[in-house]
Protein backbone atom coordinates (compact mmCIF):
# COMPACT_ATOMS: atom_id res chain seq x y z
CA UNK A 1 0.00 0.00 0.00
CA UNK A 2 1.28 3.52 -0.95
CA UNK A 3 2.08 5.71 2.38
CA UNK A 4 -0.77 7.96 3.24
CA UNK A 5 -0.79 11.61 2.43
CA UNK A 6 -0.66 12.55 5.99
CA UNK A 7 2.56 10.63 6.08
CA UNK A 8 3.47 12.13 2.91
CA UNK A 9 3.94 15.61 4.47
CA UNK A 10 6.90 14.56 6.36
CA UNK A 11 8.84 13.83 3.09
CA UNK A 12 11.99 16.31 3.25
CA UNK A 13 12.63 17.99 -0.25
CA UNK A 14 16.48 19.82 -0.78
CA UNK A 15 16.22 21.75 -3.98
CA UNK A 16 18.10 24.39 -3.23
CA UNK A 17 21.90 23.45 -2.16
CA UNK A 18 24.51 25.10 -3.10
CA UNK A 19 27.28 24.05 -5.38
CA UNK A 20 30.41 24.85 -6.02
CA UNK A 21 33.45 23.20 -7.26
CA UNK A 22 36.47 22.57 -5.46
CA UNK A 23 38.87 23.19 -8.96
CA UNK A 24 42.18 22.49 -7.08
CA UNK A 25 40.61 18.64 -5.99
CA UNK A 26 39.08 18.46 -9.30
CA UNK A 27 41.95 19.27 -11.54
CA UNK A 28 44.03 16.61 -9.01
CA UNK A 29 41.23 14.27 -10.05
CA UNK A 30 41.49 14.55 -13.86
CA UNK A 31 45.57 14.56 -13.60
CA UNK A 32 45.85 17.95 -14.54
CA UNK A 33 49.47 19.60 -14.18
CA UNK A 34 49.79 23.10 -13.38
CA UNK A 35 50.24 24.69 -16.57
CA UNK A 36 48.49 22.21 -18.48
CA UNK A 37 46.63 23.69 -21.56
CA UNK A 38 43.09 22.50 -20.93
CA UNK A 39 43.30 24.28 -17.48
CA UNK A 40 40.99 27.00 -19.32
CA UNK A 41 39.10 24.42 -21.14
CA UNK A 42 38.25 22.97 -17.81
CA UNK A 43 37.50 26.50 -16.27
CA UNK A 44 34.98 26.89 -18.79
CA UNK A 45 33.11 24.20 -18.16
CA UNK A 46 33.29 24.39 -14.48
CA UNK A 47 31.82 27.98 -14.68
CA UNK A 48 29.16 26.67 -16.82
CA UNK A 49 28.28 23.92 -14.83
CA UNK A 50 28.36 25.88 -11.28
CA UNK A 51 25.98 28.48 -13.34
CA UNK A 52 23.17 25.92 -14.03
CA UNK A 53 23.77 23.05 -11.47
CA UNK A 54 20.60 22.10 -8.92
CA UNK A 55 21.32 18.92 -6.79
CA UNK A 56 18.67 17.51 -5.15
CA UNK A 57 17.66 15.33 -2.46
CA UNK A 58 14.33 13.71 -0.75
CA UNK A 59 14.24 11.38 2.19
CA UNK A 60 11.39 10.82 5.02
CA UNK A 61 11.32 8.65 8.04
CA UNK A 62 9.12 5.69 8.28
CA UNK A 63 9.38 3.26 11.27
CA UNK A 64 10.07 -0.73 11.39
CA UNK A 65 6.54 -1.88 12.09
CA UNK A 66 7.57 -5.87 11.37
CA UNK A 67 10.04 -7.99 10.97
CA UNK A 68 9.77 -11.75 9.53
CA UNK A 69 12.96 -13.97 8.12
CA UNK A 70 14.02 -12.33 5.03
CA UNK A 71 11.68 -9.31 4.90
CA UNK A 72 11.20 -6.12 6.91
CA UNK A 73 7.93 -3.86 6.73
CA UNK A 74 8.39 -0.02 6.35
CA UNK A 75 5.43 2.09 7.01
CA UNK A 76 3.01 -0.56 5.33
CA UNK A 77 5.32 -1.86 2.43
CA UNK A 78 7.33 -4.94 2.75
CA UNK A 79 10.32 -5.27 1.31
CA UNK A 80 12.16 -8.54 0.90
CA UNK A 81 15.70 -8.89 1.76
CA UNK A 82 17.36 -10.96 4.34
CA UNK A 83 20.24 -8.36 4.62
CA UNK A 84 17.94 -5.75 5.01
CA UNK A 85 16.16 -7.54 7.32
CA UNK A 86 19.45 -8.43 9.76
CA UNK A 87 20.82 -4.69 9.37
CA UNK A 88 17.26 -3.29 10.99
CA UNK A 89 17.57 -6.03 13.69
CA UNK A 90 17.68 -3.27 16.54
CA UNK A 91 16.18 -0.42 14.24
CA UNK A 92 13.06 1.32 14.85
CA UNK A 93 12.88 3.29 11.87
CA UNK A 94 14.97 3.89 8.37
CA UNK A 95 15.00 6.76 6.21
CA UNK A 96 14.55 6.09 2.71
CA UNK A 97 15.99 8.51 0.08
CA UNK A 98 17.31 9.49 -3.50
CA UNK A 99 19.61 12.26 -4.49
CA UNK A 100 20.71 13.40 -7.76
CA UNK A 101 23.06 15.69 -9.48
CA UNK A 102 19.78 17.11 -11.32
CA UNK A 103 18.58 17.30 -14.55
CA UNK A 104 19.95 20.29 -15.17
CA UNK A 105 23.41 19.40 -15.52
CA UNK A 106 22.46 16.04 -17.20
CA UNK A 107 20.92 18.09 -20.13
CA UNK A 108 23.88 20.54 -20.42
CA UNK A 109 26.48 17.09 -20.53
CA UNK A 110 24.57 16.35 -23.69
CA UNK A 111 25.06 19.32 -25.25
CA UNK A 112 29.19 18.61 -25.61
CA UNK A 113 30.31 17.17 -28.31
CA UNK A 114 34.27 16.51 -27.40
CA UNK A 115 34.65 13.63 -25.86
CA UNK A 116 37.18 14.98 -23.53
CA UNK A 117 35.11 17.65 -22.12
CA UNK A 118 32.33 14.70 -22.15
CA UNK A 119 34.06 12.91 -19.81
CA UNK A 120 34.87 16.47 -17.34
CA UNK A 121 31.23 16.47 -17.24
CA UNK A 122 30.79 13.13 -16.09
CA UNK A 123 33.11 13.54 -13.08
CA UNK A 124 31.43 17.13 -12.45
CA UNK A 125 28.35 15.52 -12.27
CA UNK A 126 29.80 12.98 -9.77
CA UNK A 127 30.74 16.23 -7.46
CA UNK A 128 27.43 17.38 -8.10
CA UNK A 129 25.98 14.09 -6.70
CA UNK A 130 28.24 13.88 -3.42
CA UNK A 131 26.79 17.58 -2.76
CA UNK A 132 24.03 16.31 -2.56
CA UNK A 133 24.09 12.98 -0.63
CA UNK A 134 26.25 15.06 2.15
CA UNK A 135 23.42 17.89 2.19
CA UNK A 136 21.19 15.00 2.93
CA UNK A 137 22.89 13.69 5.20
CA UNK A 138 23.84 16.64 7.14
CA UNK A 139 19.87 17.47 6.97
CA UNK A 140 18.93 14.21 8.47
CA UNK A 141 21.48 14.30 10.83
CA UNK A 142 20.30 17.46 12.72
CA UNK A 143 16.81 15.94 11.96
CA UNK A 144 16.60 13.31 13.57
CA UNK A 145 19.66 12.78 15.18
CA UNK A 146 20.08 8.90 14.28
CA UNK A 147 23.97 8.26 15.18
CA UNK A 148 25.98 6.25 13.16
CA UNK A 149 23.94 5.57 10.06
CA UNK A 150 24.52 2.84 7.25
CA UNK A 151 23.27 2.75 4.11
CA UNK A 152 21.36 0.21 2.02
CA UNK A 153 21.04 0.50 -2.18
CA UNK A 154 18.93 -1.23 -4.38
CA UNK A 155 20.50 -3.40 -6.69
CA UNK A 156 23.82 -3.11 -5.51
CA UNK A 157 23.71 -6.97 -3.99
CA UNK A 158 21.22 -9.83 -5.78
CA UNK A 159 19.42 -9.82 -2.01
CA UNK A 160 18.12 -6.59 -3.10
CA UNK A 161 17.77 -6.46 -6.61
CA UNK A 162 16.99 -3.80 -8.46
CA UNK A 163 13.36 -4.16 -8.87
CA UNK A 164 13.33 -2.74 -5.50
CA UNK A 165 13.12 0.86 -6.89
CA UNK A 166 9.73 0.00 -6.88
CA UNK A 167 9.19 0.05 -3.02
CA UNK A 168 11.51 2.56 -2.37
CA UNK A 169 9.81 5.60 -4.53
CA UNK A 170 6.90 4.06 -3.29
CA UNK A 171 7.66 5.12 0.39
CA UNK A 172 8.91 8.94 -0.98
CA UNK A 173 5.92 9.51 -3.29
CA UNK A 174 6.37 12.30 -5.91
CA UNK A 175 10.12 11.55 -6.54
CA UNK A 176 9.83 12.88 -9.89
CA UNK A 177 8.11 15.90 -9.10
CA UNK A 178 9.67 16.57 -6.50
CA UNK A 179 13.36 16.24 -7.65
CA UNK A 180 13.31 15.40 -10.77
CA UNK A 181 14.73 11.90 -10.59
CA UNK A 182 12.61 9.13 -12.94
CA UNK A 183 12.51 5.25 -13.58
CA UNK A 184 13.10 3.48 -16.25
CA UNK A 185 11.32 0.19 -17.18
CA UNK A 186 14.36 -1.56 -16.08
CA UNK A 187 14.37 0.40 -12.98
CA UNK A 188 17.34 2.71 -13.99
CA UNK A 189 17.26 6.27 -12.84
CA UNK A 190 17.21 9.09 -15.00
CA UNK A 191 19.39 11.44 -14.29
CA UNK A 192 22.21 8.52 -14.43
CA UNK A 193 23.67 10.05 -11.62
CA UNK A 194 21.33 9.47 -8.87
CA UNK A 195 22.19 7.28 -6.25
CA UNK A 196 18.88 5.97 -3.95
CA UNK A 197 18.93 3.78 -0.65
CA UNK A 198 17.60 3.10 2.37
CA UNK A 199 19.72 4.89 5.53
CA UNK A 200 19.47 3.18 8.80
CA UNK A 201 21.23 3.80 12.25
CA UNK A 202 23.38 0.73 13.59
CA UNK A 203 25.78 0.53 16.34
CA UNK A 204 28.03 -1.50 13.14
CA UNK A 205 28.84 0.05 10.22
CA UNK A 206 27.38 -1.59 7.01
CA UNK A 207 28.31 -1.10 3.36
CA UNK A 208 27.24 -3.54 0.73
CA UNK A 209 30.78 -3.51 -0.99
CA UNK A 210 31.64 -5.85 1.86
CA UNK A 211 29.44 -8.75 0.30
CA UNK A 212 30.68 -8.00 -3.10
CA UNK A 213 33.57 -9.68 -4.27
CA UNK A 214 33.38 -7.83 -7.54
CA UNK A 215 36.97 -6.63 -8.48
CA UNK A 216 38.49 -3.50 -9.71
CA UNK A 217 35.49 -1.62 -8.79
CA UNK A 218 36.71 1.85 -8.22
CA UNK A 219 33.22 3.08 -6.21
CA UNK A 220 34.30 0.28 -3.71
CA UNK A 221 34.28 1.38 -0.18
CA UNK A 222 35.65 -1.57 1.66
CA UNK A 223 36.63 -4.72 1.37
CA UNK A 224 35.23 -7.87 0.74
CA UNK A 225 34.59 -9.86 3.72
CA UNK A 226 34.25 -13.83 2.26
CA UNK A 227 32.51 -14.85 5.98
CA UNK A 228 30.12 -12.00 6.58
CA UNK A 229 27.67 -13.66 4.51
CA UNK A 230 27.93 -16.91 7.08
CA UNK A 231 28.71 -14.67 9.88
CA UNK A 232 26.31 -11.88 10.25
CA UNK A 233 23.42 -13.39 7.63
CA UNK A 234 22.94 -17.07 8.02
CA UNK A 235 23.78 -16.97 4.15
CA UNK A 236 26.28 -19.54 2.48
CA UNK A 237 28.98 -17.78 -0.16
Amino acid sequence: MPPSQANLSTVKVLANIPFQVDRAVLRHQLRLKPGSHHLAELDRLVDQAEQIAKPKAMFRMVYVEDKGENWVQLDGRRLTSRILRINLEEAQRAFPFVATAGVELERWSKTLSDLLHRFWADVIQEVALETARRALHQDLVQRFHPGLLSEMHPGSLDDWPLSAQDDLFALLGDVEGNIGVSMTESKLMFPVKSVSGIAFPTQTHFTSCQLCPRENCRARQAPFDANLFEERYGLSG
